[in-house]
């Protein structure tokens, strides 16, 4: 690989990253204002913690969308389409009067967010298969990690000199720049001759084609199941750290961006190591992590242990999500050349609709308690593991014989 070549692929995986970004942006950067929200539009944690779910509803549903129409219209006019639209809602968020169209309008934001998840990953898939897709995938998701890494902090310190609706204000400027660089940076990476008819039976069929394949399946639901842990994380920590254990915004903001670090730190093991272990083993590695560091964290919580006890189970948790997904999406993809956009889509719909499913969990027995946080997360663990061997490890086994029964004949 000639150094200029180097340069591209990492410019590339930067350029892609930052639209990454846009969802960790969208669901992070507003965190540590959630007291101030409810105070300021009087409401309750858990409405405020539903105007979260709202936009996981939208980046899961924004995703179904998005994938096909970039299957079909090619990957930059979506995404120039969503950018614009972001910046109008991230707008309408800024200025909500109330919780109620503060909900309706983060679900809006999410589902123009979500163009740049799925589809950044669709032109990974475009150009790369194999070790390479993996390894290209690890520098993406580097990239994209620094999303939970800095919106915390990002929106930690715009609150230390404005009100919750200079977070928002702020990504709208995110959106423009985003705007700006899919006009001007960004290359077409699907050509016409590769694009399918935007056809709606056939985009119907393609995803059912998807969903009866049970080791794409496997593989989906697995990280899915896994990223829906980090989603109840995401929703029950703000309070859980500010209010049960008191530590101030900036604190806060500071705890949840290490776990940024813990995502690259995860991604980065199996980029490294794919060549020389297989994805599926670190996969399985991956959710042996999560469910140790689950037990762990639910432990902590029903003693209610020291902050530092309860932090450090969380990080290897979060870890092993940067382990999972990293190798989960590149096996997932593999087979998936002519329908790249629809199967990132499931990919990343998943995820975000399990993650609505299960956020609002976290607050079930109020603010005062962290024991739901610990049992949504060894719940996650334990099913994720459960699906991977069902789905996975079982059709991977049954695999050699059905051939040698084939030879036999």
């Amino acid at each position: 690989m000639t150094t200029n070549h180097k340069w591209n692929v990492a410019g590339l995986a930067l350029l892609l990253g930052l639209f990454s970004t846009l969802g960790p942006f969208t669901i992070d950067m507003y965190l540590p204002a959630f007291p101030e929200i409810a105070e300021n539009l009087n409401t309750s944690a858990s409405l405020v913690q539903f105007s979260l779910t709202a936009c996981l509803l939208g980046l899961a549903v924004g995703q179904l969308v998005m994938g096909p129409l970039s299957d079909a219209y090619g990957r930059r006019t979506p995404l120039l389409i969503c950018m614009a639209a972001y910046i109008i809602c991230s707008v309408a968020c800024a200025y909500s009067p109330n919780i109620g169209l503060l909900i309706l309008f983060r679900f809006t934001q999410g589902f123009s967010a979500s163009a740049g998840i799925v589809i950044s990953r669709a032109i990974a898939r475009d150009l790369y298969s194999g070790h390479e897709l993996t390894k290209f995938f690890s520098l993406l998701v580097l990239v994209g990690n620094l999303g939970p890494l800095a919106a915390p902090i990002a929106g930690s310190g715009v609150l230390s000199f404005t009100t919750w609706v200079g977070v928002f204000i702020s990504l709208a400027i995110l959106g423009i720049f985003l705007l700006a660089m899919t006009k001007w940076a960004l290359k077409e990476s699907n050509p016409l001759e590769r694009r399918v008819a935007p056809n709606f039976k056939q985009q119907l069929r393609s995803y059912g084609q998807l969903l009866r394949d049970r080791k794409f399946v496997g593989y989906m639901l697995a990280q899915g199941i896994m990223t829906a842990g980090v989603f109840a994380y995401v929703a029950g920590t703000p309070f859980i750290y500010q209010n049960i254990y008191g530590v101030t915004p900036t604190v806060f903001a500071i705890l949840f961006a290490s776990n940024g670090i813990s995502l690259m730190i995860g991604s980065q093991i199996v980029g490294r190591m794919s060549q020389r272990i297989p994805e599926q083993t670190l996969l399985l590695s991956g959710l042996w992590v999560a469910l140790a560091s689950s037990v762990a964290a639910l432990v902590v919580t029903i003693v209610h242990g020291p902050l530092f006890a309860l932090v450090i189970p969380l990080f290897c948790f979060v870890c092993s999500i940067g382990i999972t997904s990293t190798a989960a999406f590149p096996l997932a993809m593999e087979s998936q050349a002519k329908s790249a956009g629809s199967a990132a889509a499931l990919l990343g719909v998943v995820p975000f609709l399990l993650g609505a499913l299960v956020a609002p969990l976290v607050g079930v027995a109020g603010e005062d308690t962290a024991v739901p946080l610990g049992l949504t997360l060894l719940g996650t663990s334990i099913v994720a593991i459960i699906t991977y061997f069902v789905l996975v490890k079982k059709v991977s086994q049954d695999a050699p014989q059905h051939a040698q029964s084939d030879l036999d004949f």
